[in-house]
């Protein structure tokens, strides 16, 4: 439960800490750092990402003590990664092209790109091994220093390259200090064994080529508004797009950051039919968090915008997020959800075809709606990529959920959802932005939360019933 909520508390803080930066650099800076930022996470997810997957997937307590060359292997290899995306990076600068960047803003990015692979792979290890302690004193430190580091140099220079350095040198302060609580017996190069980096790189290569799809889908978007309206207007959607992946990141992945490692232990332990079971329950658990969410976004977007937003987004901030709900959905469906399915089996390649179907019609309608709805229209073609590409991704896992969702669930949840978002409604039109959404979600959560536990979806019941005889015992 520690994990849990030391993630959600993380993902609130970078949501205040997007707000402040974006607040301080303004529209057109804060554009520039938010491509950066994007192509920094597209390297990490194609260059680093598959040693996180792969860290969350094969390492383990018994792991750790019985066959060291995993993290050995782990930590040997992400370590040539790393070196190769400097090495990337100094060839683009000294080859001179015309990247739109200065050297100091493509050489922030690549050290942006490091920083968020080595905390992100840290992390896996602190989850894997469910040490909630360890992790949390991560995520508190790295927050510590990002809000003096970034915020403050936000305030100082105005300048998106001393920002993105910011975050960079804030999360490697990070690893520094919290990394002697993940020490491992045995650990050294000499143990690396290139065959099971090979297995890392066979299991985590679709997952990773999946993401850096959606990376580039978002990327392009971002980069045909530049091009075509300006930094100031990619600003505005950038806002729109980073702070409601945090948002929706809040409920998924703090579920899912401890129910995959759930079905791990469990294929571990009882073996993979009962880790099928394990990730049919997980995917209408997230579902159940992630429906709700959806619905009161949508429901209280003007009080939301009116409180958190800074006044030179307001306005196009809400016209993007709209459109942008039904995407943040699919894609954090897909993510937390639907991937599992194929992780639990070590059968990964379905996801890539899934994400490449998405970015071609997202692609073709690029070419169509900018041109009938301005720059909107790019939005609208990133959320019909993304449900193009949640809806083939399902068809192709259906296969192997040897355990499906009941259909009972599923309807309650949609139902509850229903329920809970005409009730919250009027509520959108508080005078109070900050009652409106101190109020709304108290009484939309009371509701769905009755009707959730009342009809006992996926067993949630009996296990909160379980949770408060322990806590009171």
């Amino acid at each position: 439960m520690t994990i849990i909520l030391t993630f959600a508390v993380n993902s609130i803080l970078n949501f205040l800490l997007g707000l402040l930066v974006a607040k301080f650099l303004g529209p057109a800076e804060f554009g520039r750092y938010a491509i950066a930022a994007a192509i920094a996470t597209v390297v990490n997810t194609v260059g680093l990402d598959w040693l996180r997957l792969s860290a969350t997937r094969f390492y383990s307590e018994r792991t750790r003590q019985e066959e060291p060359a995993v993290r050995s292997t782990l930590e040997t290899t992400f370590a040539i990664m790393a070196l190769a995306i400097v090495l990337g990076a100094g060839v683009v600068i000294l080859s001179g092209i015309d990247t739109g960047f200065t050297p100091g803003l493509i050489a922030a990015t690549a050290a942006m790109c490091i920083a968020i692979g080595i905390f992100d792979f840290h992390t896996a290890l602190a989850r894997a091994r469910f040490l909630e302690r360890g992790y949390a004193h991560l995520v508190i430190v790295k927050n510590v220093a990002l809000f003096i580091l970034m915020v403050g140099s936000a305030m100082l220079f105005e300048n998106a390259t001393i920002v993105a350095l910011g975050f960079a040198a804030g999360s490697l302060i990070a690893i520094v200090v919290g990394r002697v609580a993940l020490r491992d017996p045995g650990l050294s190069p000499r143990e690396a064994q290139s065959a099971l980096a090979r297995s890392f790189l066979a299991y985590g290569l679709p997952l990773v080529g999946a993401n850096a799809i959606f990376q580039l889908m978002t990327i392009l978007n971002r980069g045909a508004v530049a091009s075509h309206y300006g930094f100031a207007e990619a600003g505005y959607f950038s806002l729109a797009a980073d702070l409601g992946i945090r948002i929706f990141a809040v409920a998924g992945s703090a579920v899912d950051i401890l129910l995959f490692q759930l079905a791990v232990r469990t294929d571990e332990t009882h073996g993979r039919e009962a880790a099928n079971q394990q990730v049919s329950r997980n995917l209408v658990i997230i579902l159940a968090f992630l429906a709700p969410l959806a619905a009161g976004y949508f429901v209280l977007l003007p009080p939301f915008q009116s409180l958190f937003v800074p006044s030179d987004f307001q306005g196009p901030f809400a016209r993007y997020s709209l459109v942008l709900i039904p995407a943040l959905l699919s894609f954090s469906l897909l993510q937390f959800a639907l991937n599992p399915i194929f992780q639990i089996q070590k059968r990964t390649r379905p996801v890539i075809i899934a994400a490449g179907f998405g970015l071609v019609v997202n692609l073709a309608l690029m070419a169509i709606l900018p041109a009938l709805y301005g720059p909107i229209g790019f939005a609208l073609a990133q959320m019909g990529g993304m449900l193009a590409a949640l809806g083939l991704t399902f068809m192709l896992a259906l296969p192997l959920m040897t355990g499906r969702p009941p259909v009972k669930d599923v309807l309650v949840i949609l139902g509850a959802t229903a329920l809970m978002a005409a009730a919250v409604w009027p509520m959108r039109s508080i005078d109070s932005a900050l009652v409106a959404l101190v109020v709304a979600p108290v009484v939309g959560g009371v509701i769905y939360g009755g009707l959730i536990l009342g009809l006992d979806v996926a067993g949630l019941r009996a296990a909160v019933l379980q949770r408060l005889k322990t806590k009171l015992s």
